[in-house]
């Protein structure tokens, strides 16, 4: 395979550590938990989306573009994550944002602004409306003699993915330098594009097992499998493990169970997760594993980052 454009963001692996009194004081010694820390990537309080990045900026750089475009709603990870690349690379950024707005901006919109992107605050969470402004601002940078990139919703698809698939890999060389087999992978998936890049670079004998956060199960798993395709893996479109039972009022809501989550690992290892990605997928392991369906099982749960959102007022 050619080699991809890659704009370095980082250096070095996030941080692959146990966690013993989770387990032990929380979910009672039936498993043997570790957690990747994308949460600690050294950008813009860091988040698995960085990686994406790497390889969008890299490939907008290669076609000589000067400005990034994307979308999502306000309090993205990715959105606020093309900020802050865009300002390393020395590139405009536009993100366009659904709403409803808040007011004052919540900390996504004072991060993205920070960083020097242009918002395009949208009155309503339309998907048609969002796509439309996106080819408007895109047009628009062209008028103004811009060359635009313009990056999908979660920098979705295959570019972004095989940031991922080296995630995977990293992952994959920490465990065996410590003699780590791994079991199962449990993340939050709203775009796809990271639980495609771990199914392609993990052993098969690897679950990689991923709670929804956003679209739904039916719109999700066709998108997965097309991208590990893309990827240059093969995956069985039924044998993708998603589940949806932490979805609770939806995408950008907060749950009970997720908040139930946050509070036993923030009080048993000092760590935190943001309320709309991370604690919905926390909450699906500890349901699944009081269950007693992963006894015994050795997990790795992955951290996706998204911390400002703590601090987002949401829907």
């Amino acid at each position: 395979m050619a080699p991809r454009p890659r704009f370095q963001l980082f250096d070095g692996p996030s941080p692959l550590h146990p966690l013993p009194r989770f387990c032990e004081g929380a979910l009672d010694g039936r498993v043997e938990i570790w957690i990747k820390r994308e949460d600690l990537l050294p950008l813009a309080f860091g988040g698995n989306k960085v990686r994406n990045l790497e390889f969008l900026v890299g490939a907008a750089v290669a076609e000589g573009c000067d400005t990034l475009i994307t979308s999502g709603r306000r309090w993205s990870n990715h959105a606020r994550l093309t900020a802050a690349a865009g300002a390393r690379a020395g590139m405009a950024v536009h993100l366009v944002l659904s709403g409803p707005p808040v007011e004052p901006p919540g900390p996504g919109i004072q991060l993205a602004r920070a960083f020097g992107a242009t918002i395009h605050q949208l009155a309503t969470a339309d998907r048609s409306e969002r796509e439309t402004t996106v080819q408007r601002v895109a047009q628009d940078v062209v008028a103004a003699g811009g060359r635009p990139y313009v990056i999908d919703t979660g920098g979705a698809g295959a570019v972004g993915a095989w940031g991922q698939v080296l995630a995977g890999r990293e992952l994959m060389d920490q465990a065996n330098a410590i003699g780590l087999g791994i079991d199962r992978i449990v993340l939050p998936s709203a775009t796809g594009g990271t639980q495609a890049g771990l199914i392609v670079a993990v052993p098969p004998a690897t679950r990689v097992s991923g709670f929804v956060v956003g679209r739904s199960t039916a719109e999700l798993r066709p998108v997965i499998a097309e991208t590990v395709v893309a990827l240059g893996g093969s995956v069985e479109p039924d044998s993708i493990e998603l589940d949806d039972s932490q979805l609770g009022d939806g995408y950008g809501r907060a749950s009970a169970a997720g908040a139930e989550a946050t509070e036993l690992l923030a009080r048993s290892e000092g760590i935190l997760v943001d309320p709309i990605y991370t604690a919905k997928a926390l909450a699906g392991l500890v349901a699944r594993v009081r269950s007693s369906a992963w006894d015994g099982e050795r997990i790795v749960f992955w951290h996706a980052g998204g911390l400002p959102g703590l601090f987002e007022p949401l829907d």
